[in-house]
């Protein structure tokens, strides 16, 4: 089994990262389990001083971490990845003690337990503002923590090409209207009608907003602009790999996002020479943008927004692209250009 008392031994340890290999757990069965009830009992009522936590690759046997959750009363961080269990034996009872304070999850390709995740989340997380859900969702769960959960909802980020439709678009509307932060990568299955309903939900309040690889964006005309009507406070935007976005449609929306401040259009194949003049006249305030892989842009616009853009920091794009006076003009303005 999996033990862990010995970290009523580090009072002063804030965070704790474990990968629990298959070999390490064959290993353990070798070993036996005789001494088990007696590690585990033997600190019962510890309080570890654990801020944040990360386990990966934990079974539906491995036991020994529900002690763990019942000593873990000051986490706000909670990493859990290509987990099969919690070590609960199903009931999610101890795992549910550590959740009070928790500010911020992630959980990374855990299908078979998110769904009594997400229900404990929603029962006892009240500082919870961000959340982030990655290859391995549940409909009917995901759609249960955004009707009721109790806590005031900030960031969500979603990987989830099955999982997620218009009916949780529909729920954040309703009950995160506080929300200023929403990554969506892969989820193919909204559709224009659930962004635009967020969008105007949000009310100008987003300030960062990820579209990525989502071909709803190339699949409905006048979405983009719609989203940025409504959205015109954001202040990040990626785009990236949505291969076949044509200019019209970035451009649009460019004209009411000023306060952009970090651009990402990484492997948009279609965008052409003309969004760069768009982006030095809208994005005034614009930082960081990301161009790598966006063959349509060339040379000769990559110095254009070198040489016009006021407060760029950063610039990622290819090394073919960046000319000598490109090169010249960004080392003056102690511009970072990552090639």
């Amino acid at each position: 089994p999996l033990l862990f008392n010995w970290v009523v031994r580090l009072p002063s340890l804030k965070e704790l990262s474990v990968l629990v290999s298959s070999r390490d757990r064959a290993e353990g069965e070798l070993q036996g389990t005789g001494d088990y009830g007696a590690c585990e009992s033997e600190e019962l009522e510890a309080e570890l001083g654990l801020e944040s936590l990360c386990l990966s690759g934990v079974s539906c046997d491995d036991w020994g971490v529900s002690w763990l959750w019942r000593s873990c009363k000051k986490l706000r961080k909670l990493q859990l990845k290509s987990c099969e269990g919690i070590g609960d034996g199903g009931s999610y009872a101890s795992f549910g003690r550590c959740l009070k304070g928790l500010q911020e999850v992630e959980l990374r390709t855990c299908r078979s337990i998110v769904d009594g995740v997400l229900v404990k989340l929603a029962e006892n997380c009240e500082l919870l503002s961000s959340l982030l859900l990655y290859d391995g969702g549940s409909r009917d769960s995901l759609l249960h923590f955004i009707s009721n959960c109790r806590c005031d909802l900030r960031k969500l980020d979603l990987r989830l090409p099955l999982d997620l439709k218009n009916d949780h678009l529909f729920a954040l509307s309703l009950h995160c209207r506080n929300m200023s932060s929403l990554w969506l990568q892969s989820c193919c299955l909204v559709t224009g009608n659930g962004l635009k309903t967020f969008g105007i939900a949000m009310n100008s309040g987003l300030q960062e907003l990820a579209l990525i690889n989502c071909d709803v964006v190339e699949r409905e005309p006048g979405l983009l602009a719609t989203l940025g009507q409504h959205l015109g406070q954001l202040r990040k935007l990626d785009l990236s790999y949505n291969e076949m976005l044509p200019d019209k449609e970035l451009i649009a929306m460019l004209a009411s996002c000023s306060r952009l401040i970090d651009l990402r259009l990484r492997g948009c194949k279609g965008l052409t020479d003309p969004v760069i003049l768009s982006i030095h006249r809208s994005c005034k305030l614009l930082e960081s943008i990301d161009l790598m892989h966006c063959r349509g842009i060339g040379e000769k616009s990559v110095e254009s927004l070198v040489l016009n853009s006021p407060r760029l920091k950063k610039l990622q794009v290819e090394e073919s692209k960046l000319s000598d006076a490109t090169k010249t003009w960004a080392s003056h303005k102690f511009i970072e250009v990552v090639a």
